[in-house]
């Protein structure tokens, strides 16, 4: 059986828009903090024009947006009876986005998608069990409705994305397993994150790496770590977001105090009070073009993602996508630019506008 995956990595950068979640909540869509995605039953047409936006700037996957859509998730929304519709729906609305985009030069691959259980318990078998349940109705559900490829994401316990990785490889369809360390720069259960990588690939993950949780500031040099220890292909997801040395993670993130106005209710950034720590699409450009090479393939934005993000990471890459035509033209601006029907005394002002 030829994977399709690694083919697409062996040719070169392959791009994956990830971050729907807080995309979604900032369309109105959403509830930010319960973060339960019943948009694919109340929206539809909302998620797929997100999906088509998203490939439209140059994502080569279509993820199905089941991204918390797992039985204890939606159980403590009280949404438990709606769980297989949701996965179900979220599906068909990714293959039938990748199917419209069968005829572009490379064509797209959708993507099954598990997550963190945010249960996982390693002193607690029957815990696990219940989690092993959880993953593998998802898993079985995105078989059905013919996933290219399966995602397991957003890990902080080495352990349980072992337990994803077991899951996935029973569904002989690629794996993609990108692990979350929080603020510690560890796993829960106290494996290092390189660790817990050489260990994906020895036991059978297509493609390693780190999503979410951490800029690009905070994930790239153990991203770079991972690269060289690994031979499988690298993933690099970060969220854009200026995390640093002090705060490794978007969780904890304070607000630049002396300029901040209206502080957060919630008595912290996250996740609603985030948008002055927002990276630039050129931070996310440079860190993108940084680890592409050194030879990582798999890129991506996790939460906080737009469509014009995920366009310069394809840029940032040499790839020229759909949106491509609409790339900043700062030449035509009336007052920045440096078209000759732009009057001089307009141009001159441009320090005092």
């Amino acid at each position: 059986m030829s994977n399709k995956l690694i083919d697409k990595l062996n040719q070169g950068p392959v791009i994956c828009a990830e971050g729907f979640l807080f995309e979604i909540e900032r369309r109105g869509y959403l509830s930010a903090g319960e973060f339960v995605p019943t948009v694919a039953l109340d929206r539809p047409d909302v998620l797929e024009a997100l999906h088509r936006d998203f490939q439209h700037a140059g994502s080569d996957i279509v993820q199905a947006f089941t991204y918390n859509v797992h039985r204890e998730k939606v159980r403590v929304a009280g949404k438990e009876h709606l769980l297989e519709k949701l996965n179900r729906a979220a599906l068909q609305i990714a293959r039938k986005v990748t199917n419209i985009s069968l005829d572009q030069p490379k064509p797209n691959l959708m993507a099954g998608n598990i997550s963190n259980s945010n249960i996982w318990n390693e002193n607690d078998k029957k815990v696990q069990l219940e989690v092993e349940k959880m993953f593998s109705e998802m898993a079985q559900w995105a078989v059905d409705e013919k996933a290219d490829i399966m995602i397991g994401e957003t890990f902080y316990y080495a352990e349980e994305a072992f337990k994803a990785l077991e899951i996935i490889k029973k569904t002989n369809l690629p794996a993609v397993i990108t692990i979350a360390p929080m603020g510690e720069n560890k796993m829960r259960d106290n494996w290092s994150i390189v660790d817990t990588c050489k260990e994906l690939e020895q036991r059978g993950a297509d493609v390693v790496g780190m999503n979410c949780f951490r800029g690009p500031n905070t994930m790239k040099q153990f991203v770079l770590e991972i690269r060289k220890a690994v031979k499988c292909h690298v993933a690099a997801l970060p969220v854009p977001y200026r995390t640093n040395i002090k705060h490794q993670t978007f969780f904890n993130l304070p607000d630049r105090s002396n300029e901040c106005g209206c502080e957060s209710p919630h008595g912290r950034t996250f996740p609603t009070a985030l948008d002055p720590l927002y990276c630039n699409r050129y931070e996310i450009a440079k860190f993108s073009k940084e680890v592409y090479d050194k030879g990582i393939n798999y890129l991506g934005v996790c939460c906080g993602a737009s469509p014009a993000l995920i366009r310069e990471v394809a840029h940032a890459v040499g790839l020229r996508v759909s949106g491509s035509k609409y790339k900043e033209n700062m030449k035509n601006h009336f007052m920045y630019g440096d078209n000759q029907r732009i009057p001089k005394h307009i141009k001159e002002y441009g320090d005092l506008a």
